[in-house]
């Protein structure tokens, strides 16, 4: 590693320990409860250098829900493959998408999330605006499979992924993040997974 590189990483590795830190102190303070300097002495540096990544308590929330979305977006997009058939392509998109839900840190992003869009929903606005004006890989997928006429065009691709995910969420990650349920075991995530493609291809299936 050359000379040049050790700041940047440094400073890398002070941004990520004040992110983690700012998480875990939203989720047990709430956004009010928390300051600057609780963030600064969790994350082992001082508030000047919270300050320099951060101009302000806003600007650090809006970085944690980047993060989130960050993490959402990563999943390695499935592409439509015409001569696959539909069942093992989304099984595939649900096996990573459960990966994702089974994430210990994606779920504590998505408390603290959660917690302060249900407190201050004018807070973070315009960060869900930006991020509904993203397409994610399920969607283009499935418009894929409409234009190959092997999905029904009774729905919007958009409208057609939320209801997939929406389905795999309902046992997956709504009840750990509102109820403090254990993640699902490997066998119960197969079942779910099964399930909700099962379902989901029996209504939108040519």
């Amino acid at each position: 590693m050359s000379t040049s590189d050790r700041p940047s990483r440094l400073t890398d590795r002070k941004r990520a320990a004040i992110l983690q830190a700012a998480v875990a102190e939203f989720r047990e303070f709430g956004f009010a409860g928390t300051s600057m300097d609780r963030i600064a002495a969790t994350a082992e540096v001082s508030k000047r250098t919270v300050y320099n990544h951060f101009a302000s308590k806003d600007e650090l929330f809006t970085a944690i829900l980047w993060q989130l979305f960050e993490a959402s977006q990563a999943l390695a997009v499935v592409p439509y493959d015409p001569a696959r058939p539909l069942r093992d392509q989304l099984l595939l998109f649900a096996a990573r998408k459960m990966h994702l839900l089974d994430d210990p840190g994606f779920i504590d992003l998505s408390r603290v999330a959660m917690a302060e869009l249900v407190h201050a929903p004018e807070r973070a606005r315009a960060m869900m605006d930006k991020l509904a004006e993203k397409e994610e890989g399920l969607t283009g997928w499935i418009r894929a499979a409409q234009a190959d006429g092997r999905l029904r065009l009774d729905m919007p691709p958009a409208e057609a992924a939320h209801q997939l995910q929406a389905m795999l969420k309902a046992f997956a990650f709504w009840p750990q993040i509102t109820f403090g349920q254990p993640p699902l075991t490997p066998a119960q995530q197969q079942q779910v997974m099964h399930d909700c493609v099962d379902m989901f291809l029996a209504v939108r299936a040519v």
